[in-house]
């Protein structure tokens, strides 16, 4: 089986990066897992989902608390110690005080911290779905990287030959000089062309080992996840009432809803008692103390906190309408863009094969002498365009597979965590 120049010329240049990258050494290239894999390790390092974790544990904590009943208080005091003609008539009186609360003020607490909990966990449910599409699209942009990189040294690849080809048409008197200056000019083009790619890779593979929080550098991804763009995966059912977002927003109006009553059993006045002992110097004699102790709400009954309290239910209403509407936009758009990313992507995978076979014939035209070099480059130029293409057609699909996968609460491409 022959391979065509262009196939010929993408073997080279990926025997010679694989050559390169064995003799850099495993010190200088960490590979990335892949994506399954990496979102797995993710959970113990991605400083977004430590956050999410911590504030369920801070939820917790505050529940725990909210149990809790007042302390007693233990009291000492000694009176008539110290008297004007000298007799002891000394009493001290031992008590202890309990604050009975009343208006339901406990069972509020515990009902508030018991929501507040459940909201931080959806929250963090929520987060954890955010942090998948997120990782998805910056593993997707490091594995584009990659490609445009090698895109670009191949281009550059072509570029040398066409300069080559031009020098050798040049000197045989078929081409004029500017062809060959022309080619030059096309070879310095491609050149800048790979820094750029260069320092995108760079950038991207920075990126992913930042979010990731992974102790070392990612340098490489050895399984490509734009590989799966071409594969048919189950899309998750896009139910808007189902997301992570709504359910977090559901969750927070009613753990807003909790401290309404929380708030309205504040106004409501707790009753303090005692029980002592008293022992009177005097004549050696003792006596049982009891009391009985309530605030006079005549200045405050918590209005202002009531109101605070109903304030944020209403936002936290507004809040969940809100997801409740961006879920269903989303909803709708999730699978209209799927199925426009699969239509692009077919297309483009079209255009490659059609701009490949168009360079090989126009390629052989100009080594023959029957077309300009114009004609070659803007060949290339297209084949390069339309390699191009087909890698962001296979993001978006990337991408519009995984936004379905966060709406359903699902992590991207299918597989669980």
């Amino acid at each position: 089986m022959s391979l065509s120049v262009p196939q010929k010329l993408r073997l080279k240049l990926l025997l010679g990066l694989s050559l390169q990258s064995l003799l850099a050494g495993a010190a200088l290239a960490d590979p990335a897992p892949p994506f399954r894999e990496l979102l797995r390790q993710a959970q113990a390092t991605a400083p977004r989902l430590a956050e999410a974790r911590a504030e369920i544990a801070r939820a917790e904590g505050l529940a725990r608390q909210a149990g809790a009943m007042p302390n007693p208080t233990l009291g000492v005091e000694v009176e008539n110690f110290a008297t004007s003609n000298g007799v002891n008539m000394a009493e001290t009186t031992a008590s202890i005080e309990q604050t009975i609360e009343l208006g339901g003020k406990r069972s509020a607490r515990i009902a508030a911290g018991r929501a507040d909990v459940e909201a931080a966990r959806r929250r963090a449910a929520s987060a954890q779905s955010e942090y998948a599409f997120d990782l998805a699209a910056a593993y997707a942009e490091a594995d584009g990287a990659d490609r445009r990189l090698q895109l670009a040294s191949e281009g550059l690849e072509l570029a040398q030959e066409d300069a080559r080809i031009a020098t050798v048409l040049v000197q045989s008197g078929r081409e004029a000089d500017l062809r060959r200056v022309q080619a030059q000019a096309a070879v310095q083009a491609a050149r800048a062309a790979v820094d750029q790619a260069r320092a995108a890779r760079a950038t991207a593979f920075a990126n992913l080992t930042a979010m990731v929080g992974a102790p070392v550098s990612y340098t490489s991804i050895p399984v490509s996840l734009l590989d799966e763009a071409t594969k048919t995966l189950r899309i998750p059912d896009p139910n808007p009432l189902s997301s992570p977002a709504y359910l977090a927003a559901e969750a927070e109006r009613d753990a807003a809803a909790r401290r309404v009553r929380v708030e309205r059993s504040q106004a409501v006045p707790d009753v303090t008692v005692s029980f002592g002992v008293r022992k009177m110097q005097e004549d050696n004699s003792t006596a049982m103390v009891a009391g009985v102790a309530m605030p006079f709400p005549i200045f405050s009954r918590n209005g202002g906190n009531i109101s605070a309290a109903r304030a944020e239910l209403n936002a936290a209403e507004a809040r969940l309408n809100s997801a409740r509407l961006d879920a269903e936009a989303a909803a709708r758009s999730g699978v209209a863009r799927v199925s426009a990313a699969e239509t692009r992507l077919a297309a483009a995978r079209e255009g490659e094969q059609t701009a490949e076979e168009a360079y090989r014939l126009t390629r052989i035209g100009y080594e023959g002498g029957k077309l300009a070099l114009v004609e070659l480059l803007n060949a290339r130029r297209a084949l390069t365009d339309a390699r191009t293409q087909m890698i962001d057609a296979a993001t978006e699909r990337l991408s519009a597979q995984a936004a379905l996968a966060r709406l359903a609460g699902a992590p991207p491409f299918g597989d669980q965590p």
